[in-house]
């Protein structure tokens, strides 16, 4: 049984990301929406957008440009029973295998993003790169799962297609800004913005470049990331470093120098008779 098509996988090699509809049924994303809200009013960080100059090319209000406001949290599944079942959907895992053309595939991690009303945070374009770094951007899919209706008045998610040919860019950094790509030479108006429904993934790989405007709408703009890679892309450096996720297609493949330790910074003591 095939989860893609042959139409959707070529344009998703050709510009580096595809939109898949309904991967999440009605009921599902009810769900995932309710144990969603607890997770943001109960554990998430409402101070979690971006800074840096680049905010003047994004926000022309200068007091919005201050109040702009972004709810995260990262693993989702460590709060929530629906939303470890959401990870490991065939029909996700299935498809985003299909798609980087891979027999074996591995979770690596989930992260919410959620732009509230009026005032949901901009997204400067860049390339996932900078946060989980792995050797091999066109063996690793980030996926945006819909939670709410997405348009240009929340925010949706721009692209620029076939910029995952570029592979590994280097970013502009520092302690005062977020990991971004030159505003002058990577402009947003270039981009191609894909609205989306609650229920749909958008998949797109590591290198390909992204970012989002101002949600002006008086509704959320709910997505969480989900991150898989094959089992044998090295990760170099950031988020979930080290850290073996669970195999969600096929088995782990058996690579030299990438070592599976389950008990993390823990040595698990012989039992006492």
């Amino acid at each position: 049984m095939k989860f893609v098509t042959d139409e959707q996988k070529r344009f998703f090699q050709d510009n580096g990301f595809v939109k898949l509809e309904q991967v999440f049924t009605p009921q599902e994303v009810q769900q995932l929406s309710d144990e969603l809200d607890y997770i943001i009013y109960n554990f998430a960080n409402w101070d979690s957008a971006w800074r840096g100059p680049w905010r003047k090319d994004y926000v022309d209000d200068p007091t919005l440009r201050e109040q702009i406001k972004l709810v995260a949290i990262h693993e989702l599944q460590h709060y929530s029973s629906a939303w470890a079942r959401a990870i490991l959907k065939p029909e996700l895992t299935e498809a985003v295998a299909e798609l980087l053309d891979v027999d074996a595939l591995e979770f690596h991690h989930c992260t919410l993003h959620a732009k509230p009303p009026k005032e949901g945070a901009p997204f400067p374009l860049h390339q996932d790169l900078p946060f989980y770094p792995h050797e091999d951007g066109l063996l690793y899919a980030d996926c945006l799962l819909h939670l709410d209706d997405a348009d240009e008045e929340t925010g949706c998610i721009h692209f620029l297609p076939g910029s995952h040919k570029l592979g590994a860019l280097e970013h502009i950094c520092g302690p005062d800004t977020a990991p971004h790509l030159p505003t002058d030479q990577f402009r947003f108006e270039d981009t191609v913005g894909v609205p989306a429904k609650a229920g749909d993934v958008v998949v797109f790989y590591l290198w390909t470049i992204h970012g989002s405007a101002v949600n002006k709408s008086n509704r959320w703009r709910r997505i969480v990331r989900i991150g898989y890679r094959h089992p044998a892309n090295r990760q170099t450096g950031g988020q979930a470093m080290g850290r073996p996720g669970i195999i969600v297609k096929g088995v782990r493949p058996k690579v030299e120098g990438i070592e599976v330790n389950v008990y993390g910074n823990w040595t698990p003591q012989p039992a006492k008779v």
